[in-house]
C-alpha cells in the first residue's frame, strides 16, 4: 500500500501518521517520531548529511536546560516552540545505518541536535546498535553534561561511546548557572566527572564552549588550561582539545540584550591572540578532527519545486506542520497561517532546500 493510502485509512488523530503524543514537556505535547515518517528532511529530528564522513543524527528536541544564548530556543523557557520530538531509537539507528551504507561505512555519527541527547530514554541502545551496524565506526554526542555521571558514563563506554563533545562555557559557578538558565546546574561537579571520564574511560572529552562577546571571554583561559591538564582530545589523536564557538543570532534563537555578535574575521583573529596568548592549539582544519569529503544523498526537490504532501501532525515551531511527501522519501517542514488537519493532503511550494532539509510553504 502506499504512504497516502496508509495515512488516509487511519480513523483519526495522530495514529498511524508516524506521530504519537506520549506526554507533555512545559505544555508543549511530546510527540514520539516512527514509521512511516522520513527522517531525511527535518532540522529538528533524524538525520542530516552535508556531504561528509560524519552524520549529524538528532534523536531528540528535549533539553533540561536554558541556555540564555541558546540559538534554537530550547528547554523550559522556549517561546517559539509548540511540539518537542523523541525518534523512536529503532527507526533512528535504521536510517542513519543506511546513509552510513550508502556513503560507504567507516562514518562517524555525531548525537547533537536542537535538544540534549542524553535526554533520550533509550540514548544507549542507540549507540550500541550504530556501533554494532558495522557501518558506523565512532559515535560522539554533544551535551552539557547535566545528565552526566560517573556510573552513567561507564554504560555510555559500554555501549560504544567514542567521545563526548562538552558544551561548558565557563568555569566559574555563578556564571555558568546564569548562562545555563537553571539553577541547579553545577559546572564544578560537571568537570570533574569529566576528568574522571578522561582517567577512567576509553571515552575522550573535547570541550566546546561558546564564546559570548563580553560575558565569558576572559573564562576561555581556564576552560583550556582544564583541557591541557587532562589531556582532552588525546584520545582521538585531534591537535586540541577545545573547540571554541562563536556566538551567533539565529531567527528563532534567543538574543542576548547588549551583546554584538562577532563577524567571523573578528572572531577569527580573537581566537589567533589567544593561541599565542596560551601556547595552545584553537583553529583546527576539518581533517585534522577527522572529516573528509563524502557523496551526498540525491535531492529530490528544489527550491520552487511544487510537491504533494500528507500531514503527519503539527511541526516544530508556530506556524509550522510536518509534511510527509508520497514517496515516503522526505519529511518537509511546512508553514502556513492555515489550521491543517492530520491526514490532509495539500500542494506546497519548497522555500529552502540545503542540506535535504526542506521547507516549503502550503
Amino acid at each position: 500500500m502506499s504512504l497516502e493510502g496508509r495515512l488516509k485509512n487511519e480513523d483519526s488523530g495522530y495514529s498511524g501518521l508516524g506521530l504519537k503524543q506520549i506526554g507533555y514537556f512545559y505544555r508543549r505535547p511530546v510527540f514520539r517520531v516512527e514509521d512511516p515518517i522520513p527522517l531525511i528532511g527535518h532540522i529538528a529530528f533524524g538525520v542530516i548529511d552535508r556531504g561528509t564522513n560524519v552524520l549529524q543524527v538528532r534523536p531528540t528536541t528535549l533539553c533540561q536546560h536554558s541556555c540564555i544564548f541558546c540559538s534554537v530556543d530550547a528547554g523550559p523557557r522556549s517561546v517559539t516552540r509548540q511540539s518537542e520530538f523523541l525518534v523512536e531509537a529503532r527507526w533512528l539507528v535504521r536510517w542513519s545505518v543506511d546513509i552510513a551504507r550508502f556513503k560507504g561505512g567507516g562514518v562517524e555519527v555525531l548525537l547533537n541536535g536542537v535538544g540534549e541527547p542524553l535526554s533520550h530514554p533509550e540514548i544507549l541502545n542507540v549507540i550500541r546498535l550504530l556501533k554494532e551496524s558495522g557501518y558506523v565506526n565512532r559515535v560522539a554526542l554533544e551535551t552539557h553534561g547535566g545528565f552526566l555521571s560517573k556510573r552513567f558514563a561507564v554504560e555510555l563506554e559500554k555501549a560504544g561511546l567514542d567521545r563526548i563533545n562538552l558544551s561548558v562555557d565557563t568555569t566559574n559557578q555563578l556564571l555558568a548557572r546564569e548562562l545555563v538558565g537553571v539553577k541547579w546546574y553545577d559546572v564544578t561537579r560537571v568537570l570533574e566527572v569529566a576528568a574522571w571520564i578522561l582517567d577512567n574511560t576509553r571515552i575522550d572529552v573535547i570541550l566546546t564552549p561558546v564564546v559570548i562577546p563580553g560575558v565569558n571571554e576572559s573564562d576561555m583561559k581556564a576552560l583550556i588550561e582544564w583541557a591541557k591538564s587532562h589531556r582532552a582530545g588525546v584520545k582521538s589523536g585531534w591537535p586540541s582539545g577545545v573547540l571554541i564557538q562563536k556566538y551567533e543570532v539565529h531567527e528563532y534563537g534567543r538574543k542576548l540584550r547588549g551583546v554584538q555578535e562577532w563577524t567571523w574575521s573578528r572572531f577569527y583573529k580573537w581566537l589567533r591572540d589567544l593561541e599565542r596568548s596560551t601556547g595552545y592549539r584553537l583553529i583546527v582544519e576539518p581533517w585534522e578532527v577527522g572529516f573528509e569529503r563524502r557523496p551526498s544523498l540525491d535531492k529530490p526537490y528544489t527550491v520552487g519545486s511544487k510537491v504533494r504532501v500528507l500531514i503527519a501532525g503539527p511541526g516544530w515551531h508556530w506556524g509550522e506542520f510536518l509534511g510527509v511527501d508520497l514517496r515516503h522519501e522526505r519529511v518537509i517542514a511546512v508553514m502556513t497561517e492555515k489550521e491543517l488537519k492530520p491526514g490532509q493532503s495539500i500542494t506546497v511550494t519548497v522555500v529552502r532546500d540545503r542540506d535535504n532539509i526542506f521547507v516549503a510553504r502550503a
